[in-house]
């Protein structure tokens, strides 16, 4: 068979699918490639570019082209914000996830700075703030093995948060329950969560908060959270490696 670059990115797509090379592993030095499918080192620069282009490979400094890891967690969809786990027991949206994924975790997994600030356009829009109104921002970063997989910041009314466990920065979940559960000790009970996700490429930023590969896009989460009156108590913005995470979502379908 005569190779292309798209017949040769073919054939190694579809080793990688199979399992072999598996993730995790090395590819070949593309000048060996060339001599195993008899073709040019550019034909193989370019198969493996697009192989990287659709997020199979990613080029690691000294070790050369690698197979990425598959999803190691899934970021579950409802059930990570039953009742059931923060109102009742003490385990955070974060938890619920490594807990379905067979993956351990402990508080010191997610760091946090606190502010008070002058909220962007945004911000005021989803809390329904007044003008000059200030708002609580926590932003978390969160780490598997040490491993950076997300970034999660949440903004808060002023009033609803004011000398809580939301505005310590101490690493970790705001106690028992986490964020939710201190919201209901406000009289703020969440009920109503609207998630908005999208995707893009990072920012550098993000790349090096994130420590995120070449070509590695981001999952963007957007989450407003409301009592079951209508009242919005947080708006929160997550920035997701696309390679640490499936999606999960299961539901009843509406009639």
């Amino acid at each position: 068979m005569a190779y292309g670059y798209k017949e040769l990115a073919a054939e190694l797509r579809a080793q990688i699918e199979q399992g072999a090379p598996a993730p995790g592993d090395t590819l070949p030095r593309q000048a060996d490639l060339a001599e195993q499918y008899g073709v040019n080192v550019k034909t193989v620069r370019a198969a493996v570019a697009l192989l990287e282009a659709e997020g199979l490979v990613t080029p690691v400094r000294r070790r050369g082209t690698v197979v990425r890891e598959r999803p190691a967690m899934r970021r579950l969809g409802t059930e990570r914000y039953s009742k059931s786990k923060w109102k009742f027991g003490d385990t955070v949206a974060f938890a619920a996830d490594r807990e379905a994924s067979n993956l351990p975790w402990s508080p010191s997994d997610q760091t946090q700075t606190v502010e008070l600030v002058d909220p962007p356009a945004r911000v005021v829009a989803e809390l329904e703030l007044d003008a000059g109104e200030r708002a609580y921002v926590r932003s978390r970063l969160v780490k598997l093995a040490g491993q950076p997989t997300h970034t999660l910041t949440s903004y808060y009314r002023q009033t609803d948060v004011e000398g809580t466990p939301l505005v310590d920065p101490a690493p970790g979940p705001a106690g028992r329950g986490g964020g939710f559960a201190v919201l209901t000790l406000q009289g703020l009970e969440p009920h109503e969560v609207t998630e908005t996700i999208s995707s893009r490429m990072p920012t550098p930023d993000e790349t090096s908060q994130l420590e995120i590969p070449a070509g590695e896009p981001v999952m963007i989460l957007e989450r407003t959270v409301r009592t079951a009156q209508g009242h919005p108590v947080e708006f929160a913005v997550g920035v997701h490696r696309a390679s640490q995470f499936s999606w999960q979502y299961t539901f009843e379908m509406p009639n």
